[in-house]
């Protein structure tokens, strides 16, 4: 009978997965197979492989027919590398040891690759996630300014109105009056009591004796005028002064008058 190396799906609606299965050719694609060498899971990336090789080697050398899906699954395996090393060797192309040589050679170069491919990937898709931060950074920037805008204009708006009040003027500060520094009392001008000046005793003029007219007749012998005993000038009472200084001129007008 001829068979097939071909995927079976399983897995739920939306989430696919698939066996890597060798099945009759002209079997259901979900019916009955003959045995299961692999997975297939496409929801991962890159996808996840999972195959036994030297089953799938064997399968192919005995005649069985990979779908396309299965053989691109094989040959990044390099299972059809090995089918086709090991048909030069039953040609005699060259041994069995030069094939392996060069198979590891064919699958470390593409390990290497395949690595370089995935480091690659890995990097942009830190790049995109980066990126789509930042964007999602501007985003919540520019929301939160427009929802803070928004409140300032809600607030604004349900503020209450508050009257203002008139404007009231600041009374002037009074100009605290001058006080008028008490000017000094001038002290009183205590006049000096002018030294009282001694009443001048006017010197009593003496009198002068009364002229006895001579008789014309008889020529007496003159009778000679008693002596008359000139008044003693009275002296003058002594007016002290403050400072009880005796005025000079009273006592030169005392002398004057003795």
């Amino acid at each position: 009978m001829a068979t097939k190396l071909r995927l079976q799906r399983r897995g739920r609606k939306n989430y696919p997965f698939y066996q890597i299965i060798v099945a009759d050719s002209r079997a259901p694609r979900d019916g009955k197979y003959i045995e299961r060498i692999g997975s297939y899971n496409p929801n991962t990336h890159p996808a996840t492989i999972t195959l036994d090789f030297d089953r799938a080697l064997y399968w192919l050398q005995t005649g069985a027919q990979p779908s396309d899906t299965v053989r691109n699954i094989l040959s990044d395996e390099g299972v059809l590398m090995k089918k086709h090393l090991l048909g030069g060797v039953t040609k005699g192309a060259f041994d069995e040891a030069e094939a392996e040589k060069r198979f590891e050679a064919w699958k470390n170069n593409k390990q290497q690759t395949t690595h370089s491919l995935k480091l690659k990937e890995e990097e942009k898709d830190r790049a995109d996630a980066k990126a789509r931060l930042q964007a999602e950074k501007e985003v919540n920037k520019a929301r939160a300014e427009v929802l803070a805008l928004r409140k300032a204009e809600e607030d604004a708006a349900n503020a209450p109105v508050v009257e203002e009040a008139p404007a009231v003027e600041e009374p002037k500060a009074e100009e605290a009056p001058v006080a008028e520094e008490p000017k000094a009392e001038e002290a009183p001008v205590v006049e000096e009591p002018k030294a009282e000046e001694t009443p001048v005793a006017e010197e009593p003029k003496a009198e002068e004796a009364p002229a006895v007219e001579e008789p014309k007749a008889e020529e007496p012998k003159a009778e000679e005028a008693p002596a008359v005993e000139e008044p003693k000038a009275e002296e003058a009472p002594v007016v002290e002064e403050p400072k009880a200084e005796e005025a000079p001129a009273a006592d030169e007008k005392k002398e004057s008058a003795e």
